[in-house]
């Protein structure tokens, strides 16, 4: 996030603080030089006065120290010294997911592994050689009976939105940032409670258990959804997904509208009404048998657009055209080649964007480690440079 990590009440600080050691140390300083009103206009397809562009979640493990041993500043390595047109998000801290006790410690943690469980009490490992994130080693949710258990702690309460969300808010939406809220994943918190191969075949095995915890999720969404924009707009709702790799989505059409739809409309259908402008959701890999899919349940933003998986973002844009906006775009392993190879990317892509508008120009994930220093400032100034030109074309 743009600002500062939310906090859950009764959040364990000590334990978050050993699992976000390592993944703390990738994060960059952002400066908005796009403010609320601009971006939106932009991403709705209502303007287009200059195009945008950013790193979107900075390096991964490895490219800081890389660059620094060949001579980067650290304003180069926090990337705060790269010209970046860009607004800042401002997460206004409503709970719509899981909401409980703090259920996390460390079981394990030396020199190779660290061994946890997260908030809600699910077994994560993180080998901190390899990953800034741990990944699950087991779910809690297999049987109806599982579900009942930790049901209550998807279902409405007291608390789940600040006394302080329209005072706080409002002062961060008049300083230029953009408000947003998010939503648990249709796909991606089935897959937290299910795990990988319960979540595929879930929809067939367990039906009325995967459409009750949509359900619930939902009912709690709605409810403090609508108290939420009693008080404040909600410029953007937000869902993170992860729900395709490179052959293409988890879940196909036929799932995405029958149970993802439905509880995206039952929410979105509630903050547009009170004035939000868009729906983005964050997943990876090719989700072009989807995208259709996903539009009918008010998605009109998508995130990071990977093109060595199939989302090409300027024939997706032909293709659906101001339906949907799109932030990344750019192949991030262009950037290990040379020069020739980076100016063919940037051209392939960023003239048909500027034209059009409705996007945030970046790399389609974060930059990998073998992406060196001189290729990056390379990749910035052609950016820039295409940019420049295509805008003149347009006559501004």
């Amino acid at each position: 996030m743009d600002t500062a990590e939310i906090k859950r009440p009764n959040q364990n600080d000590d334990v978050l603080d050993i699992v976000l050691e390592e993944h703390r140390k990738l994060s960059t300083e952002r400066k908005m030089t796009v403010r609320r009103e601009e971006f939106l206009d932009h991403m709705t397809f209502q303007a287009n006065e200059r195009t945008l562009y950013r790193e979107t979640l900075g390096p991964l493990m490895g490219v800081k120290e890389d660059w620094r041993a060949q001579g980067a500043s650290e304003e180069e390595i926090n990337l705060s010294s790269f010209p970046y047109q860009e607004a800042l998000y401002f997460d206004c801290g409503i709970f719509t997911g899981y909401y409980g006790p703090d259920l996390s410690e460390i079981l394990q943690n030396d020199e190779e592994t660290l061994i946890y469980r997260n908030h809600m009490g699910i077994k994560h490992q993180l080998i901190k050689s390899s990953s800034s994130l741990g990944h699950p080693v087991e779910f809690p949710v297999s049987t109806w009976e599982d579900w009942e258990r930790i049901k209550p702690r998807y279902q409405f309460c007291e608390g789940r939105i600040s006394k302080s969300l329209k005072e706080t808010t409002e002062r961060m939406r008049d300083a230029g940032h953009v408000i947003i809220a998010n939503i648990p994943g249709g796909y991606d918190e089935i897959r937290v409670l299910l795990g990988d191969e319960m979540s595929l075949i879930g929809p067939y095995s367990q039906p009325e258990l995967i459409n009750d915890i949509l359900q619930t999720m939902g009912d709690t969404a709605v409810k403090v959804l609508e108290l939420a924009t009693n008080e404040i707009v909600i410029d953007m709702l937000l869902v993170h997904e992860d729900m395709a790799g490179k052959s293409g989505p988890l879940w196909g059409p036929k799932q995405v509208e029958e149970l993802m739809v439905p509880y995206y409309r039952r929410c979105w259908d509630i903050v547009k009404a009170k004035g939000g402008r868009l729906f983005n959701i964050d997943s990876d890999g090719d989700c072009s048998a989807i995208m259709a899919s996903l539009i009918k349940g008010g998605i009109n933003m998508f995130h990071p657009c990977e093109p060595c998986e199939k989302m090409d973002m300027a024939e997706l844009r032909k293709k659906f055209g101001t339906q949907i906006a799109f932030e990344g775009g750019l192949d991030k392993f262009v950037l290990m080649k040379d020069f020739k190879d980076i100016d063919d990317e940037l051209e392939r892509v960023v003239p048909e964007m500027v034209k059009t508008g409705g996007c945030v120009l970046g790399l389609d994930h974060r930059i990998p480690p073998g992406v060196s220093i001189e290729n990056y400032r390379h990749y910035i100034r052609k950016l820039i440079e295409i940019i420049d030109r295509e805008r003149q074309k347009l006559g501004t």
